[in-house]
This record gives structure tokens, C-alpha cells and sequence, in this order.
């Protein structure tokens, strides 16, 4: 029986020595990253899923998939909603054959809410500081991908026919309530 026990706290003083000296990683396992779910704006009566959107091989940011114009995207190169950071939504306008899941986008106003609600079952409020229609070749770069805050993006302006694809893009600016 004393053998027992002397063989239990050697092997806690050797624990405790290997914590000390960083030999086991005592902390926590990193908790599951925090992504955006869902997204809502009721002025324009949206309430949408979110996907996880990365990178195409060219360097744009992925879109959503056109079979499935209800759903909008985050893209993970941009902070998640309420940290601090850019944070920026995609959705389509409209599909061949019908309106998609930001059709409404170019409607919504100076002060509308846009709420985000995240993997940890948080809510994220915004307000909305100001909409933008901008041509694809004037591309704000630097306020929608770097400066803080939400920005949801869709297409708009006049649709070419010949590339295929609207010749705008209309731009949601938000802030954190």
C-alpha cells in the first residue's frame, strides 16, 4: 500500500515539474472559432442564413452559390461581425429567374439596423451609416475590406449582357450600436 502511494505522488511531482518547466500545455483546448450564422434586416425583411465564403483562384472573394439565392456569405478574410475590424457580407441581387437574397439591398436607409447573430449566440446590432452604388471598376478596396465596421455588397446598376453581369455594385456601410 505505501508503494502505491509513493508511485501516485511521484508521478504528481513529475506533473507539477513538467508544468512548471512548460513541458504540458495546460491551457484550455482553443475553443471553436466564432463565425457569423445569420444575418437580419428588417427594414428590407431579410433574415438569412450565412456561408463561409474564402478566396476563388484568381484572388476574388467567393460568392455564394447562385442554386441557393436565399443564402448570403461572410467572407473569412474579413473580421467577424462585432470584433473589431472590417466585416463584410455578400449576397446576390437576383438569379436568372428570380430575386435573391439582397434584391432589397439598395432600399435600405441612413440608420436601418442590420443584426448579425454569431456561432457563440451573441447578436451583433449595426446601423447603417450609408448605402453606395459604385461602378465594378471604382471598387472601394480599402473602405469595404479595411476600415471597421459591416459592409454587405451585392451587384446593381444596369445589367451588361454582353459579360453577363451588372455593371455595379451597391454597398451597405455600418456601424456597431
Amino acid at each position: 500500500m505505501a508503494r502505491t502511494g509513493q508511485v501516485v505522488l511521484a508521478g504528481v511531482a513529475t506533473g507539477l515539474a513538467l508544468v512548471m518547466f512548460g513541458e504540458i500545455d495546460t491551457a484550455a483546448p482553443p475553443a471553436e472559432k466564432v463565425v457569423p450564422e445569420s444575418i437580419d434586416i428588417p427594414s428590407i425583411d431579410v433574415e438569412a442564413p450565412l456561408m463561409k465564403l474564402g478566396r476563388t483562384d484568381d484572388g476574388e472573394v467567393e460568392l455564394p452559390p447562385y442554386e441557393k439565392p436565399k443564402l448570403a456569405g461572410w467572407y473569412t478574410g474579413s473580421a467577424v461581425p462585432g470584433d473589431k475590424g472590417a466585416s463584410v457580407i455578400v449576397g446576390h441581387v437576383d438569379t436568372k429567374t428570380a430575386p435573391a437574397v439582397f434584391y432589397k439591398l439598395k432600399q435600405v436607409r441612413k440608420g436601418d439596423q442590420v443584426k448579425v447573430e454569431r456561432s457563440d449566440g451573441k447578436v451583433v446590432t449595426y446601423r447603417v451609416d450609408a448605402v453606395e452604388q459604385v461602378h465594378k471598376d471604382r471598387f472601394p478596396l480599402r473602405r469595404v475590406y479595411v476600415e471597421d465596421g459591416l459592409k454587405l455588397v451585392t451587384c446593381g446598376g444596369r445589367f451588361d449582357r454582353v459579360k453577363g453581369e451588372y455593371v455595379d455594385n451597391v454597398i451597405v456601410y455600418a456601424s456597431r450600436v
